[in-house]
């Protein structure tokens, strides 16, 4: 078997996995429901969801035995099978970019932004995406076993997985493996709304909202989404050099510096000033077109 990483950079990513796996057992077995632990348990299950959109695009090994383990592990901290990336996220987002046919987009119940509209999107967005799943699996049955009993192994070992924590301590099956996933899974969904709401779908730069602070030295460069969707498959590690190349090509009011005061500002304090709001590029893409067409 090859031990070897596709990128070095990855070494991180398996000192995550070792962490939350350690900080798993810690609680589950010794420290309990301790609030700084659990704090950071909530916060490495963040990044767990990240780790699962970068192995998706860029698998770690070169061993396919190690991928299909990597695999595994994510698919039962991030609280769903990982394949299902590849039809909602490669096949359907990176090819429509949140334009019509994108089973994520941000603007398909409401084109407003505020904090109703943040906290509904993971649900219906993942309500919609259920379809290209089902389909791919199908597509997959006929097309290709060995990928089909693969995706369906990641939902054998996360029924098992759960199912294993609810026989042994319901409560902290709750704690520990339900209430992660699910902040694992929600994150991910608003990462993917804040970075396209208001933006401009239609355009060539403008596409997405990039995050350049701090916050991508701890969830590996997951800010820089202009240049991911320009190479989806580029190493997470090199998309800051990448970025640098372009960001004089997207509006300065796509880039914001920290993730958290785009949160307070745009979703708390808008309600009180005004000014805070964001406003739609996409919007005023249709406003314009409307003035040309008459």
């Amino acid at each position: 078997m090859n031990f070897k990483l596709r990128n070095n950079a990855d070494i991180k990513s398996l000192a995550y996995m070792l962490f939350t796996s350690l900080l798993f057992i810690l609680q589950w077995q010794w420290i309990g429901l301790n609030p700084f632990s659990y704090t950071v348990y909530l916060f490495m299950s963040v990044a767990v969801s990240v780790m699962t959109h970068n192995h998706n695009h860029l698998p770690m090994w070169h061993s396919k035995k190690l991928n299909v383990l990597t695999d595994w592990w994510l698919t039962v901290f991030y609280g769903f099978p990982v394949f299902a990336w590849i039809p909602t996220h490669n096949k359907n987002h990176h090819h429509f970019n949140n334009r019509e046919g994108d089973d994520s987009i941000t603007y398909r119940i409401s084109e407003k932004n505020n904090f109703l509209t943040l906290v509904s999107y993971p649900t219906i967005s993942g309500y919609y995406q259920q379809k290209a799943i089902k389909d791919y699996l199908k597509l997959l049955k006929s097309k290709n076993k060995e990928k089909f009993y693969l995706s369906l192994s990641q939902y054998a070992v996360l029924i098992s997985w759960v199912a294993a924590a609810f026989i042994l301590d319901w409560h902290k099956a709750l704690l520990f493996v339900i209430i992660p996933q699910q902040v694992s899974l929600f994150s991910v969904l608003v990462f993917n709304y804040v970075q396209h709401v208001h933006a401009n779908e239609e355009s060539e730069w403008n596409h997405s909202r990039n995050f350049t602070g701090f916050l991508n030295f701890l969830l590996f460069n997951n800010g820089y989404h202009t240049i991911h969707h320009e190479t989806a498959g580029l190493h997470w590690s090199k998309t800051p050099e990448a970025h640098k190349k372009i960001e004089h090509n997207i509006d300065p009011v796509l880039l914001e510096r920290s993730f958290w005061w785009y949160i307070i500002r745009s979703y708390f304090l808008s309600v009180f000033i005004p000014g805070f709001k964001t406003t739609s590029m996409r919007l005023e893409r249709i406003k314009r077109m409307e003035v040309k067409s008459e």
